[in-house]
């Protein structure tokens, strides 16, 4: 009964705020809203297990879908093709890249903080710092958070970024590579770190000290400008979700568990790494601002913008 009732305010806070769209909305037919369920984002599962989109957007006619596109740089690509209007949840990496390549994107709110849920696993007894992994081979993604976290342990510890041999790879598949010893360390996180600590893997480092670990939410320019109040009904709903797993952590934990296939345990002990609070706060703009310099640093961005120029803060 307290789940129906929580769940019932949930709905009535999203209706109350305003149940019809304006006018100008009527020629929208059709909303695409990435999903991504990992590293352990509670806030869309709760999103997506609760149709809290369909039931805001539905009333007006309007069709969501939810596209399952997990990498940063897919998601923007999407965006730049006009196949998805929120990227909801994608690496702050992924929007500078394309941002300074000239796609109209802006950010609009913040999806999640998480240090400690980014790491570099092994699997080697011997390896006790990353010194030890001079020369060796480490699996992980290129041009996201964890690539920027390999960066910057390797500054940390007085190494260049070409002291290691960083093989391009998705985590599930660099996880696999190191057990599989093919690799000797991997750039994991969310379920994968998990999985791998159960089988024997140990953690050498995570992202505290090192990165925020920042993801956002961001939106078609054009879709901004042109229907802002699309945009509101959005941000609406995410900060919807956000206070339903305040108001019932446990059936939120339940819900995740069920899409993620990991123990309501599992989630419970994960679940404090991650701030999912969706303002923007001055430390994330300036994160942002040391993820750009790292892009350029890397090669991986050739021109600098104004990050904060990227910002729409969506008022109610």
């Amino acid at each position: 009964m307290k789940r129906m009732i929580l769940a019932i305010t949930v709905l009535a806070l999203l209706v109350a705020s305003g149940v019809a769209l304006s006018a100008a909305s009527a020629e929208i037919r059709e909303l695409n809203i990435t999903y991504v369920k990992a590293p352990l984002n509670i806030p869309s599962i709760v999103q997506k297990r609760m149709e809290l989109f369909e039931k805001e957007f539905g009333p007006q006619g309007i069709t969501v879908g939810h596209p399952e596109i997990t990498a940063g740089p897919k998601q923007t690509q999407a965006m730049a093709a006009g196949s998805v209007d929120f990227a909801n949840c994608v690496g702050g990496t992924s929007v500078l890249i394309a941002a300074s390549q000239g796609l109209d994107i802006r950010i609009i709110g913040i999806y999640g903080r998480s240090p400690k849920a980014f790491t570099l696993l092994v699997n080697d007894p011997g390896v006790k710092s990353l010194a030890d992994l001079k020369g060796k081979k480490i699996a992980g993604p290129k041009g996201t958070v964890l690539h920027q976290l390999l960066a910057a342990a390797l500054k940390k510890e007085g190494m260049a970024y070409d002291d290691v041999q960083h093989i391009e790879m998705g985590i599930p598949h660099g996880v696999a590579a190191l057990f599989g010893g093919s690799v000797d360390g991997a750039l994991a996180a969310g379920p994968s770190v998990a999985d791998a600590l159960s089988k024997g893997a140990r953690i050498l480092f995570d992202g505290e000290g090192l990165v925020d670990a920042t993801t956002v939410v961001a939106v078609r320019g054009e879709l901004l400008r042109t229907h802002p109040e699309i945009v509101r009904s959005f941000d609406k709903v995410r900060r919807a979700s956000v206070a339903f797993m305040k108001a019932d952590p446990e059936e939120a934990f339940r819900l995740t568990a069920e899409e993620t296939g990991l123990s309501v345990e599992q989630v419970r002990e994960m679940a404090p790494l991650y701030d999912f609070d969706p303002e923007i706060r001055p430390s994330d703009i300036e994160e942002l601002k040391r993820t750009q310099d790292f892009l350029l640093e890397a090669g991986l961005i050739t021109k600098t913008i104004d990050v904060e120029s990227l910002i729409e803060v969506v008022k109610p």
